[in-house]
């Protein structure tokens, strides 16, 4: 599971437990002008994934880490699809990070209000 988070100007991504082994990352930072949307989308674990480097993915137990679809880098940390955001960027590494967070809506909220300043 993620923790997302606003500290100033940007948005910050912390990996919860054993999900950084997972992952093989433990926080993703982006600056909130580069955070083009954001959503809650059960759905978007059924999607393909793309090539896994590096990551981890047992379908309907986890899909963790970095994966290329399309020749876009997308983030995973997902556990349970009930759970998961998605939240598009721009102009960064990554062009989605999909994540699996506590509360997705109060999360959709927190991104929402920061990108609308």
């Amino acid at each position: 599971m993620a923790r997302v988070s606003v500290d100033g100007e940007n948005l910050v991504v912390e990996i919860e437990g054993i999900d950084k082994i997972w992952a093989l990352k433990s926080r993703l930072v982006a600056p909130l002008n580069k955070v083009r949307g954001v959503t809650a989308d059960p759905g978007a674990v059924k999607e393909p994934k793309g090539l896994r480097a590096p990551g981890v993915h047992v379908p309907g137990v986890v899909v963790a880490g970095t994966f290329y679809q399309d020749g876009e880098r997308v983030f995973w940390d997902v556990r349970d699809p009930a759970k998961a955001v998605v939240i598009t960027l721009t102009q960064h590494r990554y062009a989605r990070l999909v994540v699996g967070v506590a509360d997705p809506r109060a999360t959709v909220a927190l991104i929402e209000s920061a990108t609308r300043v």
